[in-house]
């Protein structure tokens, strides 16, 4: 049996106390006002959602901003404390189009699944990148998740690809928000793998449509693969486990 490596960084007090100072001076900045509802919505690939729906996606729209606001200070904080780059900061919120495209998509693949449903998975309508150097990302990996744990916010996806043969090449988490509920994604990158994932975007969104079919499918994993296989491991990189749930104080 493999034994897996827990490579979580202990929080001293200092450290807790320094980033509770910082999130307090840090605040948040004004929700952005929402966009006015419509009859419906229509997307690329035969994608749709009815009326009724739209306006119950838009009011969940509505929900994840206004959570926004207080787990902005705790990943804002956790960056500062681990010396991370917060990258894509001003695109924390998932576009209302791309955010329907997603829900759609689900509910077409899976027509099992209601909406309500759908909308309870949702992992990224609030999320977040943090990017080190190749030589400091496992501690500051560490570091950050550790944190955030430590202020309550329960980890609910910890997916850890840096030991991959092929294909995507980073480590995406899942976060539920301490006070709203609100799930969350943080992707902790280097500069290499965050390059890599800004090039493959539309590749992999082109694969993710229902209308792609499969000889076009592996051809754009094709190109994803080759992308990724020039990224450096950074040392530590592929142990990186999810951090101990911490009962201390919440940022605010």
């Amino acid at each position: 049996m493999t034994t897996r490596t827990n490579t979580t960084a202990p929080i001293g007090r200092s450290l807790l106390t320094a980033a509770l100072a910082t999130a307090l001076a840090i605040g948040a900045g004004p929700m952005a006002a929402a966009a006015p509802g419509d009859d419906g919505w229509t997307g690329a690939g035969g994608l749709a959602l009815s009326g009724a729906d739209n306006a119950k996606v838009d009011a969940y729209i509505d929900r994840a901003k206004e959570a926004e606001q207080s787990i902005s200070v705790d990943v804002r904080t956790a960056a500062i404390a681990s010396h991370a780059e917060l990258v894509g900061f001003d695109k924390r919120l998932k576009s209302p189009d791309s955010l329907k495209r997603k829900v759609a998509t689900s509910l077409k693949e899976h027509p099992e699944k209601n909406l309500d449903t759908v909308l309870k998975g949702l992992t990224d309508a609030v999320r977040y990148t943090l990017q080190w150097p190749d030589g400091t990302y496992t501690d500051g990996v560490a570091t950050a998740s550790s944190l955030l744990s430590a202020w309550g916010n329960n980890s609910t996806k910890w997916s850890n690809t840096w030991g991959r043969a092929r294909g995507y090449k980073g480590l995406n988490t899942g976060w539920r928000a301490a006070r709203s509920g609100q799930l969350f994604e943080v992707q902790f990158h280097t500069p290499a793998s965050k390059h890599a994932q800004e090039v493959t975007h539309l590749l992999y969104e082109e694969q993710r449509l229902p209308s792609t079919g499969p000889a076009r499918k592996k051809e754009l994993q094709a190109q994803q693969d080759a992308e990724f296989a020039a990224v450096p491991v950074p040392p530590g990189a592929g142990r990186l486990s999810p951090p101990a749930p911490l009962t201390v104080p919440a940022t605010g």
